[in-house]
């Protein structure tokens, strides 16, 4: 024995896995409970907690046992379990490892079958109004079943028998077992690749609900939803139901009565042809006498018998109106005639011609009174300017020196009086015809009589 007692944890989980491991009690338990907590993982395992009113078991069912269900697991179904109970080292609990599962009180390919029922149910791919209405006279039937079965041998000789000119065309599948989903969707991508088909009849003989089951899965009844071709589900026998039956656009008990469904009788044919003839011939002769009926009271009306009648009123209602056209035409006539001469003349007295000789005329006329207007103001204007002439030169300086007078400027100021000069001043004497300067040298000024 070793000096250290303890035990890791890991040590402790192992020990305790060797025992789950060594207990034979263990191994192939048959466990039954209500799940919880399902939970699918994208990789195909399934966890989920197995329970009943006092205890629970965590549990877990891996991807290649998970296969091979049937039904879709859900929280609170009551299941019956075989398998093996064993520790998860990681966590250190034990678990319940599912090999096997079917439900508690139902078997599970019938759960499956209601729960995928309810599905499509839901989704829509039941309802009527998808449904595809059969052509009335097909000319090429498809056939989705076994090349070997008994079914197609069934609906080959129902359809030679009805409606010989059908033309048969097989598309062989796979009817049960692991290979049947695939092999029919195959079939049915086919079918519709073909091109021309008026009907395709999907099915298979009588069988146990295993044999049956491809008719039963999810990828089958999609296929057939979504085939653009009318389609007649014929699965089995008059008791057996399949989901192929709910999604297809018809459903017949057995193939045989899917071929009677898909194709009319020959017999049948005649009967409603020779029955339309009739139809058609009692119409015909209904429809000639009542024609005959009316052309001859046509004949024998009153048009018929006296025709000029009938249009004499409209001859005299045509006279009526063609007078009232003729006067009406006079009346607008002279009418329109006074209007055209109305805007004639105005036209002639707005027309630019007529404006400019008006506005020549008034131009003429103001240029006239502006010229005597201009001639009196200059007359006027000459005489005042005479007169100021005539004044200027009366006040002109010069005109009193042309009389002998002269002006004296002393420091270019005019000298007014003598008192305005002294002695020995230098004075600027402007003259008519010139200037002189001069010197004063003595001044006399005038005594004011007393």
């Amino acid at each position: 024995m070793s000096g250290n007692p303890y035990l890791t944890v890991q040590a402790v989980t192992k020990y305790i896995k060797r025992k789950f491991d060594a207990d034979p009690h263990l191994r192939n338990v048959y466990v039954k409970g209500e799940l919880s907590n399902v939970k699918i993982h994208p990789s195909g395992h399934i966890y989920f907690t197995l329970k009943d009113d006092k205890s629970r078991i965590q549990s877990a069912m891996f991807r290649g046992n998970a296969s091979n269900l049937k039904f879709r697991l859900e929280s609170g179904m009551n299941v019956l379990i075989t398998g093996d109970i064993n520790v998860y080292e990681s966590s250190g609990q034990y678990q319940l490892y599912a090999q096997t599962m079917e439900p508690d009180g139902i078997g599970a390919l019938f759960l499956a079958f209601e729960q995928l029922k309810e599905q499509l149910s839901k989704e829509g791919l039941f309802d009527v109004r998808w449904k595809q209405q059969l052509p009335w006279i097909p000319r090429k039937v498809g056939v989705i079943t076994a090349r070997s079965g008994a079914a197609f041998q069934d609906i080959c000789s129902t359809i030679g028998r009805r409606f010989p000119m059908a033309e048969i065309v097989l598309f062989p599948a796979a009817v049960q077992g692991r290979e049947a989903v695939p092999s029919i969707v195959e079939a049915i991508g086919q079918a519709e690749s073909y091109g021309n088909l008026d009907v395709l009849i999907i099915g298979r003989g009588g069988g146990s609900i295993e044999d049956l089951w491809a008719f039963n899965e999810e990828e089958v009844a999609r296929a057939i939803f979504s085939c653009r071709i009318p389609t007649i589900s014929a699965v089995g026998h008059e008791t057996d139901t399949t989901i192929a039956d709910f999604v297809a656009d018809h459903r017949a008990p057995t193939p045989t009565a899917a071929a009677e469904l898909a194709v009319p009788a020959k017999e049948e044919l005649a009967g409603r042809i020779l029955d339309r003839k009739r139809v058609i011939y009692r119409f015909l002769s209904t429809r000639l006498t009542q024609e005959q009926k009316r052309l001859d009271r046509m004949r024998n009306s009153y048009p018929f018998l006296y025709p000029e009648r009938l249009y004499r009123p409209f001859i005299e209602k045509q006279s009526s109106l063609e007078e009232r056209l003729i006067r009406s035409r006079g009346e607008l006539l002279y009418r329109k005639t006074q209007e055209f001469s109305q805007k004639t003349a105005r036209l002639q007295y707005v027309s630019p011609s007529a404006v400019l000789k008006q506005r020549l005329k008034e131009s003429t006329v103001t240029e006239e009174r502006l010229i005597r207007a201009m001639q009196q103001s200059l007359g006027g204007k000459k005489d005042r300017f005479l007169a100021d002439i005539r004044m200027l030169q009366a006040l002109n300086p010069l005109s009193v020196m042309e009389r002998g007078f002269s002006i004296i400027y002393k420091e270019g100021a005019v000298v007014k009086t003598a008192d305005a000069l002294a002695s020995g001043d230098s004075v600027k004497i402007n003259m008519q015809d010139g200037t002189a300067v001069a010197e004063i040298r003595s001044i006399e000024l005038q005594k004011e009589e007393s």
